[in-house]
């Protein structure tokens, strides 16, 4: 299983929220600095997202991710503010090796195979916002549907890859909740990366016997509460 700190990037700063919360963010200074750290600690992929972008300022932050992706030279999955197939081209000509369709994906469900077609399935991963097992989108604000049925859909359209994000539990370091994680990964046949309570290494543990292709570790790592040692020995 593999592990991806994450970069998320507000007004131009690596920051962490609670729940998806603008107000909670807690800053954490320049994003290359973080994920270069990240990097010099034994990462090899970084999952990054721009707040700004689902927040609804899409353009913001983009040359800061270019930067960071032509810097780093590492693998990067990309979302936040991908609203449209032109969105998704961009960023997939940038660089990034894998861009995560989140809200568009409800949207526009058809965007999922054009980009798929265009550049392979590994490059195009669907999220599963879940809260209260519905799917989350614009920010998280509103909700629609089952996470399951969604992450079918997703499939069947060409998703090479799901992101699972527990939206009850993200960003409160307490915990991954492994039931409907375990659902998600029986339901389909795609990987599944988990995000969302990721704060220990009996989480990191869990989530690979449950069979999920990659950890996203967010608050907790940045915090202190969990070390990248101590999830990568966790996930061979």
């Amino acid at each position: 299983m593999r592990i991806f700190p994450a970069v998320d990037i507000l007004g131009g700063r690596c920051v962490q929220l609670v729940q998806g919360k603008r107000e909670s963010a807690t800053v954490y200074g320049d994003p290359l600095s973080c994920a270069t750290r990240w990097i010099d600690l034994g990462a090899d992929a970084l999952h990054v997202v721009n707040l700004d972008g689902a927040f609804g300022e899409s353009a913001q932050n983009a040359d800061l991710i270019r930067s960071l992706i032509k810097t780093t030279g590492v693998e990067i999955e990309l979302g936040g503010g991908i609203r449209s197939v032109d969105d998704g081209i961009r960023w997939l000509n940038a660089g990034v090796c894998r861009i995560i369709m989140s809200t568009l994906a409800i949207q526009q469900p058809e965007s999922i195979r054009i980009l798929a077609d265009e550049y392979g399935s590994e490059r195009v991963m669907a999220g599963v916002d879940a809260k209260n097992g519905q799917v989350a989108i614009h920010g998280w604000q509103e909700t629609t549907g089952d996470y399951l049925g969604w992450a079918r859909k997703f499939e069947e359209l060409g998703a090479g890859s799901l992101l699972y994000t527990n939206v009850d539990v993200e960003g409160l370091q307490k915990g991954v909740r492994f039931e409907p994680v375990k659902q998600l990964i029986s339901h389909v046949n795609v990987p599944v990366v988990v995000a969302g309570g990721v704060s220990s290494r009996p989480d990191v543990a869990g989530l690979r016997a449950a069979g999920a292709s990659a950890a996203v570790l967010g608050s907790a790592l940045y915090s202190g509460k969990i070390t990248l040692k101590e999830a990568l020995e966790e996930s061979r």
